[in-house]
């Protein structure tokens, strides 16, 4: 006998868990007539039930371009306006207009059919849809082969019956690779999808300083997160929902034929009944998208809260703060659980609904069909044709109903990624919009100047003019520094000094641009004879326009930041970064059998390499280690190529030698340190001061500590701003050393100038 539900309900639960449950396309089934074999073959990765909660929603394969879940019109917040505010904003999160979700899908989805991997990519798509259609063509055809197959049973024909248990054992030969290439196609397309847009994403995120903004300012809740979860489940859910979509569309054309054929009205009551569910699923599933925004959200939260603790280990260890990190990551972890559980309960009452309006409709075709094989209309096996063909019919109409939780997860997907899209954009076109008052930062080719003492001319080079520089915080907008004007000439060493939090780390940001609140203009001059973008114009001014000009480390200007970064890697990319990049020799060769994609392949970016001295050799690498007396590394860690976790196998002193290891290498005219001898003792200390000095690199510096005056030939003294006054907050003074050759640089400029 035929079982008017089980085929049906594996129909739709085939799926399979990836590591963020990845979806799949329901199989239109191969065979509706066999009921056991479908089973099997659509239960062949049916393991959603089991899985962690935000994957179990994203079990079916959600809807792309058909969205109706927010239809509720009532709902017009925007979501970038609760971008913002997220702590606070986690009740308030309204979800999406249907038009702002359409609107992002599209920008999302977008850039990578019309990108260089263009012709690849719709080739590959066209391939899986041709497939999808002949999977369909097997479906109808097995629901022929059902009929015939359930007469030969009534009419108890057996040579007939053997007749069709050959045509079956064939068809199941020929229809199965169809189902395996069609799944085996989209997935292979999703991976490159994915890959091209993380690489997309990856190179926005960390253009124009964006990762910082957004850091800093914390625009977007975990970015990472967006990268590489939100991407993953974004292509593999657009490509299986497209394809179900089409599937259904093509499903449905060549079904009601099969019904409508046998009993019009039936048909009929099928739409009206779909139409029906789809109107209250809509209702009752409302809330979903923002609950399951959320929940990423408190699940990305939760995992970064496990990073920190491994990034800051030793510092808990000596706190002892165990029992105080275990509160903390709990609460994360509650405040995910008790989302989820709010997400639970939504499902469950949806469930109900959809559980109740997928079967209790079961009974009816039989019913309605019945009758006509009593009076003698039709055969046995047509009972059987049109129980299959309404149901597949019930399930193209029913996709909204039956797929409702995927698609409110996709739509939290596209949510996310929409946001963080938004945010990359206006993060990139901002320069130009919005420069109502901002600290302009140029570089400038530099021109020898000349200064008369009352007889010969010394020549001097200009290498650095801040003026009348006002400097405010980027969220409050308090100032810090008021116009503040100064020159640095060659071999000009200037400290800055002041108490803690009076802005010198500030200082040393809006110089290296991280910063343009504020008002003035800094300039640095930087002679850049060989590279190639700046030679057409001597005043190339830099507001992020030409690429890699907004790096100042390619024109000569390095910045030794507060907290020494060790890089991931060998000891050699640790004394390399950031000016060259270590050329993995080991790796490659075993990296590319495996059907690598062309713009996963990273290039040298060529405009860096103009302006950058040669790449130093071993000898010159294990030279540099020796000059900052490091060399006892290399004996504790055997070669320059071995890998540690760096930042806890070496003490901060010998992480800040390090870096000065890294300043020596890469030789530029100006470097600026920001308390970048605060955990060495003053020996090392002149030392380091002294090898810079000697290999001609002028240098600021900020720091607190006097032995640092013996070093410094001008001094800058930086007092907490006082909010009510206008009064300049800064002074420089002199440092008089009785060495002379520091002297010519200084000549009669007074210590306002």
């Amino acid at each position: 006998k035929y079982s008017p539900i089980s085929h049906h309900h594996h129909h739709h639960h085939h799926q399979r868990k990836r590591k963020k449950s990845r979806v799949q396309v329901r199989t239109s089934s191969i065979t509706s007539s066999f009921p056991s074999f479908t089973s099997t073959m659509a239960r062949k990765r049916k393991n959603c039930h089991n899985s962690s909660g935000s994957s179990r929603l994203r079990c079916f394969p959600p809807a792309a371009d058909s969205p109706p879940d927010k239809s509720d019109g009532d709902v017009g917040a925007s979501t970038t306006a609760a971008a913002g505010d997220e702590d606070n904003g986690d009740k308030q999160r309204k979800a999406p207009e249907l038009k702002t979700l359409y609107r992002r899908f599209w920008k999302v989805a977008a850039p990578y059919w019309f990108s260089d991997d263009k012709a690849q990519a719709r080739l590959q798509l066209a391939a899986v849809f041709a497939l999808t259609l002949g999977t369909t063509g097997i479906s109808v055809g097995f629901n022929f082969l059902g009929r015939d197959f359930f007469n030969a049973l009534a009419n108890k024909d057996q040579e007939q019956f053997t007749k069709q248990l050959v045509y079956y054992l064939g068809a199941f030969a020929g229809g199965i690779p169809f189902f395996v290439l069609r799944d085996y196609a989209r997935e292979t397309l999703a991976l490159r999808w994915r890959s091209w847009m993380t690489k997309y994403y990856m190179e926005r995120y960390l253009k124009d300083r964006t990762f910082y903004k957004i850091q800093s300012q914390s625009i977007i809740d975990n970015p990472d997160q967006r990268i590489v979860d939100d991407l993953s489940s974004f292509t593999g859910t657009a490509l299986s929902f497209s394809l179900t979509l089409f599937n259904s569309a093509v499903d449905l054309i060549s079904f009601s034929n099969i019904l409508y054929g046998i009993y019009p009205p039936l048909f009929v009551v099928l739409l009206v009944y779909s139409l029906g569910g789809t109107a209250i699923s809509v209702f009752l599933g409302r809330g979903l998208v923002t609950l399951n925004f959320l929940q990423e959200k408190k699940e990305a939260d939760f995992r970064y809260g496990l990073v920190r603790v491994r990034e800051n280990a030793e510092s808990i260890a000596f706190y002892g703060g165990e029992d105080n990190e275990i509160q903390l990551l709990l609460q994360r972890f509650r405040s995910a659980f008790e989302n989820l559980t709010q997400l639970l309960i939504a499902s469950r009452n949806l469930e109900f609904f959809t559980n109740g309006y997928r079967y209790l409709i079961q009974i009816l075709p039989a019913a309605v069909v019945a009758p006509m094989y009593f009076s003698g209309k039709i055969e046995f096996g047509v009972i059987n044709q049109s129980v299959s063909a309404f149901n597949h019919i019930l399930g193209d109409f029913s996709l909204i109903v039956y797929q409702f939780q995927a698609i409110s997860a996709f739509s939290a997907v596209i949510d996310r990624l929409g946001e963080f899209d938004d945010v990359l954009d206006s993060s990139s076109s901002k320069s130009s919009t919005e420069s109502l008052e901002e600290i302009s930062l140029s570089y400038v080719k530099s021109a020898p100047v000349y200064e008369y003492n009352g007889s010969a001319p010394i020549a001097s080079q200009k290498l650095l003019e801040v003026e009348s520089l006002t400097l405010e915080t980027p969220t409050s907008k308090a100032v810090l520094i008021r116009d503040l004007s100064l020159v640095i000439n060659r071999n000009d060493h200037l400290l800055v000094m002041g108490p803690s939090g009076s802005g010198k780390t500030s200082l040393l940001r809006s110089l290296a641009g991280l910063w343009n609140t504020g008002r003035g203009k800094v300039t640095f001059y930087v002679d850049d004879v060989n590279d190639p973008q700046s030679s057409t114009s001597s005043l190339s001014s830099t507001s992020g326009k030409l690429e890699g000009l907004t790096n100042p480390n390619a024109r000569g200007i390095f910045f030794l930041p507060q907290r020494p970064y060790m890089v991931l890697g060998t000891l050699r990319q640790q004394l390399l970064y950031p000016t060259w990049m270590d050329d993995p020799i080991h790796g490659s060769d075993d990296a590319k059998p495996t059907g690598s994609v062309p713009f996963l392949v990273t290039q040298q970016y060529s405009q860096n390499t103009a302006g950058k001295p040669n790449k130093p050799t071993t000898d010159d690498l294990i030279q540099v280690l020796e000059n900052v007396r490091l060399g006892y590394v290399l004996s504790r860690f055997r070669s320059l190529d071995s890998t540690e976790e760096w930042s806890s196998v070496l003490s901060l002193g010998e992480q800040q030698r390090l870096a000065f290891a890294r300043l020596l290498l890469s030789k530029p005219k100006l470097v600026l340190l920001d308390e970048s001898t605060s955990a060495l003792d003053e020996a090392n200390e002149g030392h380091l001061y002294r090898q810079i000095e000697a290999a001609g690199i002028t240098y600021i510096s900020v720091g607190h500590r006097r032995t640092l005056y013996d070093h410094h030939s001008q001094i800058l003294h930086i007092a907490t701003a006082d909010p009510g006054s206008d009064k300049q907050n800064w002074r420089m003074d002199s440092i008089n050393r009785d060495t002379v050759h520091n002297f010519s640089g200084r000549l009669s400029r007074d210590p306002a100038s």
